[in-house]
C-alpha cells in the first residue's frame, strides 16, 4: 500500500472508444452517456470531444447535455435510421495535480464519523449522508459487516480503517477479467472472491456503508505501465473504478482497492455516484441489435 505525496503534476491524454458491431440491424436507439470528465480539485479537463458514428438525429449539435444529480456531465442522443454498427469515441486531456497526503492518524475515530452520519429529524445533515445509504450494487448487509471484522476497532482513526479495508479487499479478492459482469453486486463478488475493479470498489463501499460510513463510487481511467523495454500499446489501458471515503477532516479521500493504493497522478476521474448504476459510461435502449457485447479500447498517454 502506498500514499501519494502532494508534490507534482502531469498532463494525460485519454481516448475511450466503444464499438458495437451488432448481430442484427438496429432500427431505433436511445443512448445516455457519462463520457465527459468532470473537473475536480486535482483535475482540470482540457479539449473534450465526442465523436459518434453514425451521427445521431440532428447531428452532434443536437446532443442533450445536462448534469445529473451528482453534478456529472450527461449526454443523450438518438438514432432513428437503421444501422448495424455504432462507434462512440471520447477524447480529452487532463492536467492532474497530486492531492495532499491524508492525515491518517489525525482523522477522527470511525464511530464518531458514523454517528454524525446517522439521520436525525430536524438536524442539519452532512452532504455525504446520501453516500452512507445502501444502493443496488453496494448494499448495507450483515455479510459486509462480517467482511470488515477485526478492522473496525473502537477509537481507530477513520482513514486507518479505510486503508486497512482497502488492503483486505485487495488481498482477499482475485482480479479476474470476465469473471463477473456489469450486473454483479458486492455480495455476489464477495461470494465468488473474484472480479474486476468495479467489484473491488462495490465490495469496499458496501463494507464501509454497512458500518455507517459514507463512500462513493468513482469511474475513470488508469494509466498502465508496460513492462521495461516494451512499448505502450494503444487501446491497452483500462476503464477503471475506485472508492472515495468521506472524512470530516480531509473531505473525500480516493482509494483504489484493485491496486491497494491511494489515488494519484495515474488516475483520471470521469464521474462519481452511489455505484456503477449511476455512472455507466454508455447505456441505451435499442430495437434490434442482437446480443453481441461492445468492444472497448482505452488509451491513456502522458504528455510532455
Amino acid at each position: 500500500m502506498s500514499v501519494t505525496t502532494g508534490n507534482g503534476s502531469r498532463v494525460l491524454a485519454v481516448r475511450h472508444e466503444t464499438l458495437y458491431d451488432y448481430d442484427t440491424p438496429v432500427e431505433v436507439a436511445h443512448h445516455s452517456a457519462h463520457l465527459r470528465p468532470r473537473d475536480t480539485e486535482c483535475q482540470q479537463v482540457v479539449d473534450w470531444d465526442l465523436a459518434i458514428d453514425p451521427e445521431p438525429e440532428g447531428g452532434l449539435g443536437a446532443l442533450q447535455e445536462s448534469r445529473d444529480a451528482f453534478g456529472n456531465w450527461r449526454h443523450g442522443f438518438n438514432h432513428a435510421t437503421v444501422h448495424d454498427r455504432l462507434s462512440v469515441v471520447s477524447r480529452f486531456q487532463v492536467r492532474l495535480t497530486a492531492p495532499p497526503p491524508p492525515a491518517i492518524d489525525e482523522s477522527p475515530p470511525w464511530q464518531e464519523v458514523a454517528q454524525a452520519l446517522r439521520f436525525r429529524a430536524g438536524a442539519t445533515q452532512p452532504e455525504a449522508i446520501e453516500f452512507a445509504l445502501g444502493s443496488a450494487f453496494a448494499p448495507v448487509h450483515a455479510a459486509l459487516v462480517d467482511f470488515g471484522d477485526g478492522l473496525f476497532e473502537p477509537g481507530r482513526p477513520l482513514l486507518a480503517v479505510a486503508m486497512a479495508l482497502m488492503a483486505r479487499v485487495h488481498e482477499r479478492m482475485a482480479y479476474q477479467p470476465n469473471s463477473t459482469d456489469v450486473a454483479t453486486d458486492a455480495l455476489q463478488a464477495l461470494a465468488h472472491r473474484r472480479g474486476v475493479c468495479q467489484d473491488f470498489a462495490h465490495l469496499m463501499i458496501g463494507a464501509l456503508r454497512s458500518r455507517g460510513l459514507a463512500a462513493r463510487y468513482v469511474s475513470g481511467y488508469l494509466l498502465t505501465r508496460p513492462p521495461p523495454g516494451q512499448p505502450r500499446l494503444l487501446g491497452a489501458d483500462a476503464s477503471h473504478a475506485w472508492v472515495a471515503v468521506w472524512c470530516p477532516l480531509n473531505g473525500w479521500i480516493a482509494l483504489d482497492p484493485t491496486n491497494d493504493l491511494a489515488v494519484g497522478l495515474d488516475h483520471v476521474t470521469l464521474a462519481f455516484g452511489r455505484d456503477y448504476g449511476d455512472v455507466a459510461p454508455l447505456r441505451g435502449v435499442i430495437r434490434g441489435g442482437g446480443t453481441t457485447p461492445p468492444t472497448v479500447a482505452v488509451t491513456v498517454e502522458p504528455l510532455p
